[in-house]
């Protein structure tokens, strides 16, 4: 084999591992996200299982290339891969879906452990471990450039999912693909390991390219192990931290956490492609202001304006990371010290992970880790520029502007606040709006940029209906149209409570709710619950779950009312969804699904299943122009018979949806949120 095709063995091996690597993430997410309420903190701890076992993986490569001589990491390496092979096809078990009682973040590490902890290793071994074997051969002095393949690859396998793959094949599909993918990936690790262990089982002095900078060959000095770990740790804090901002304070748009992310990676490929990309006489001054504009944004109005705060944090975002990964890059050891300088970049970007991911939502009450970030950032600057009087001294002086910021953003949202609380779920805040006369003064429940519910504060208001609950709106119809008598009336997503304001004596409403502190919000903050006339059931858990294990409820009106945010529960959209809430339906029921939202159009995608199931849809339009306190809504309703959606109040509001031609309903196996957006 000649040199251009050992190199293309080489490219080959690192470029599938990563492709394949990143590709698994979106999959084996989507496959969960329906037994966790969909909710974008699923996102958050799959990343902190990725970035731990990629840990694993580095620890790994490093003890192999440094303790095994080639031949016996070759056995090693072969027979894990061949083991690996047990776990394809990558399907999660239905034994690990959740009861509500569990934390969900320790469930989704377990199961994602059993069902692709192997496979997951294993690619993430290969680049560093391919790396020191490239480190062996006449053109080793390369290898850094490897390592900003493996992060093209990976950025392409970002994009190409929700483009390409997602909206074309089935879960299943998508699964055993990417399985018989993983087989290739096998075939071909195993090919080069065997080819390194027969061809270049000693390693040989690789000479300097042109143009190329050396890296040191010294051995690494106690401040460069840390410096390898703290920067990728606030590169990695920063882009989790930055996500949960513009997707939960600036704008719900689904994928939006594609682009930090993209960026991220990018990043990552100019910085290992060549010296050439990052600058410090460019990128220092641009930090700087990058810094300050975004710690100031956390404290005042622009960091929640979408046409500002979006461009500022992600390019904020793109120009701090280049900084990080510029200098992790500048700081890069020689090839005898490789694996162990990518297990420090590993641990770093594992430790960054948890800290946001896994820490910081039960030890802040709001999303404070990205001016503790920012603030972070201006510190590790100054540690790495400490050569500099005056540099270190203009970087402590960043780190005081952040936190003075920071602590500015904590005053304001402590104002008029009457709780912060966050969990696994998100940040909730109830705060209270004073107005003239103080008739019209509220408390409104919020979660990040989106409100949750809203009641009036003057005791004779507090049964009026507020926000997207109208007596004109489509679930205000359908509660209204349900036959005389005592209903039994189911409700998807608690909120503030708002809807049990329409309960009567002899009726029931049943809340189910995934999140416990909006029960606990409810009780202590809104009195829709308690003044309510009908008797209040709750179940604490996903609704989907909860409906599949209970006895049929006979239903006359079930509100599906999850669907304003960012991270939609597809799972409550399928066709499978759809038969589970007919089950708890009485013939002449009405499913509402409340599907205002700025950015998706459901309503086509609901009429869809209906239609594949034999049902009746209609969208309720409400311009809500009867009261200043209530919001433009879209409901669309769903019966078995037509008739019912003829009734009055219902057909006073009622519109036909159009479904295009050929349109496939979503399922649990496919589900396409992208061709969902406006």
């Amino acid at each position: 084999m000649g040199r251009a095709g050992i190199q293309l063995l080489f490219a080959g091996t690192i470029f599938s591992s990563a492709f394949l690597l990143f590709l698994v993430q979106p999959l084996i997410a989507k496959q969960i996200l329906p037994w966790f309420g969909g909710s974008a903190a699923v996102w958050s701890v799959c990343m902190v299982f990725f970035q731990a076992v990629l840990l694993a993986g580095y620890a790994y490569s490093d003890w192999v290339a440094r303790h095994l001589r080639m031949r016996a990491q070759a056995v090693l390496h072969v027979g894990l891969l061949v083991a690996s092979l047990a776990f394809v096809p990558i399907v999660v078990g239905a034994q690990w879906k959740p009861t509500g009682a569990e934390d969900p973040a320790w469930r989704i590490l377990g199961l994602l452990l059993a069902t692709i902890g192997l496979p997951y290793f294993l690619l993430s071994t290969t680049g560093p471990l391919v790396q020191s074997w490239v480190a062996r051969t006449p053109w080793g002095a390369q290898v850094y450039r490897y390592f900003s393949l493996s992060n093209l690859a990976s950025l392409l396998s970002l994009l190409s999912y929700p483009v390409l793959i997602e909206p074309f094949s089935t879960l299943r599909q998508q699964a055993n693909g990417w399985s018989w993918g993983y087989g290739a990936f096998v075939l071909l690790c195993a090919g080069t390991t065997l080819y390194m262990a027969r061809r270049w089982p000693v390693g040989v002095v690789a000479p300097q390219p042109p143009g190329q900078v050396a890296a040191p060959d010294h051995p690494p000095r106690p401040a460069d192990y840390l410096l390898w770990l703290a920067l990728p740790a606030l590169a990695s804090w920063l882009l989790l931290a930055v996500t949960n901002h513009i997707t939960q304070n600036v704008a719900a748009v689904p994928f939006l956490w594609v682009l930090p992310l993209s960026l991220y990676l990018l990043t990552f490929v100019l910085c290992f492609e060549s010296d050439r990309w990052y600058r410090r006489g460019v990128f220092l001054p641009l930090a700087a202001v990058m810094l300050l504009l975004c710690a100031f944004g956390l404290q005042h109005s622009i960091g929640a304006d979408v046409y500002v705060a979006l461009p500022l944090y992600v390019s904020g975002l793109f120009v701090l990371c280049m900084f990080l990964h510029g200098e992790t890059a500048r700081l890069r050891p020689g090839a005898r010290y490789l694996t162990r300088f990518y297990l420090m970049l590993s641990l770093g970007g594992a430790l960054g992970g948890v800290m946001v991911g896994l820490v910081a939502p039960h030890v802040l009450a709001a999303y404070y880790e990205l001016g503790l970030g920012l603030m972070l950032t201006a510190l590790v600057a100054a540690a790495v520029l400490r050569q500099r009087a005056w540099l270190r001294v203009s970087c402590v002086v960043l780190a005081a502007c952040c936190t003075f910021f920071l602590l500015r953003q904590v005053a304001s949202d402590n104002l008029g606040a009457r709780s912060l609380q966050r969990n696994f779920y998100g940040a909730l805040q109830v705060y209270d709006t004073k107005r003239d006369p103080p008739s019209d003064s509220t408390r409104q429940l919020a979660h990040g940029s989106v409100k949750h519910g809203s009641q009036f504060l003057d005791p004779a208001r507090r049964r009026e209906f507020t926000t997207y609950y109208g007596q004109t709106s489509g679930i205000g119809r359908a509660i209204a149209a349900a036959p005389a008598g005592p209903r039994r009336v189911g409700l998807i997503g608690l909120g503030a409570g708002t809807l049990a304001a329409y309960g009567r004596s002899g009726d029931v409403y049943r809340f189910y709710e995934i999140n416990p502190q909006v029960f606990e919000l409810a009780d202590k903050e809104f009195s829709f619950l308690r003044d309510s006339a009908a008797r209040i059931e709750r179940v604490l858990g996903d609704a989907r779950l909860a409906l599949e294990r209970e006895p049929a409820q006979g239903f006359d009106v079930l509100a599906v009312d999850a669907f304003s945010g960012d991270s939609v529960p597809v799972h409550l959209l399928t066709a499978e969804a759809m038969d589970a809430y007919l089950r708890h339906m009485k013939p002449d029921g009405v499913i509402a699904f409340h599907v205002t939202n700025r950015f998706l159009a459901l309503a086509p995608v609901i009429a869809g299943v209906a239609q594949a199931r034999g049902l009746h849809a209609v969208l309720v339009h409400d311009l809500a122009e009867q009261s200043e306190w209530l919001n433009r809504t879209d409901w669309v309703l769903v019966a078995r018979d037509p008739r019912v959606l003829e009734r009055e109040p219902v057909r006073a509001g009622a519109r036909p949806i159009v479904v295009q031609p050929g349109q496939r309903p979503w399922t649990d196996d496919f589900n396409n949120l992208l061709g969902a957006l406006k």
